[in-house]
């Protein structure tokens, strides 16, 4: 199964995001993008791929371990940018540094469960709105997301999600960060 660890913002971060999402999918040329589902969106913090269904129970078991090691921190989304004209994303602010070492701790689990990790460039967390078709520029959408702020959350928990058709996104599993009480 297809698989990626993630964390999922609150219904009321999405919201906020997603008033200005609506007003960025109203300009000229957005129907050429491939917009995100609100219901899926996420800062995914590890894509694992492919993973042999045989394998899920160790990832399973080296992922409840990760997130007992990282405690609970505050996040927002907040602002945004582009991937070249690849991605159009929503970026993250507050407990950044912690997303990345709970990200580094994610992949390490992966990779000690079997999971083949390699990342291509460096992690920035980042929630996927679009994806460019290449021919379209991606800076007035990006623009759009200058100065936006959600409301801040605690984030209390990191998500094994499944990638399929129907639904487009499964929580296949979840963990709470911080020791277990």
């Amino acid at each position: 199964m297809r698989l990626f660890v993630a964390l999922l913002p609150p219904p009321e971060a999405a919201q906020q995001l997603g008033a200005l999402v609506d007003r960025a999918r109203a300009l000229p040329g957005a129907g050429r993008l491939r917009w995100t589902e609100r219901p899926g969106w996420h800062f995914t913090l590890a894509f694992l791929g492919e993973v042999d269904d045989a394998l899920v129970p160790a990832v399973e078991a080296r992922l409840a371990p990760a997130a007992r090691d990282h405690a609970p921190f505050t996040l927002r989304i907040a602002g945004g940018g582009r991937f070249g004209d690849r991605a159009l994303w929503a970026g993250a602010a507050g407990g950044v540094d912690a997303v990345g070492r709970l990200a580094a701790g994610v992949e390490a689990a992966a990779r000690d469960a079997g999971v083949p990790m390699e990342r291509e460039h460096p992690y920035v967390p980042h929630l996927t709105l679009a994806r460019g078709d290449g021919r379209t520029g991606l800076d007035p959408y990006a623009e759009t997301l200058t100065g936006f702020v959600s409301s801040p959350w605690t984030v209390r928990e990191l998500a094994l999600v499944r990638s399929g058709w129907q639904p487009r996104y499964e929580v296949v599993a979840a963990w709470p960060l911080g020791p277990g009480k």
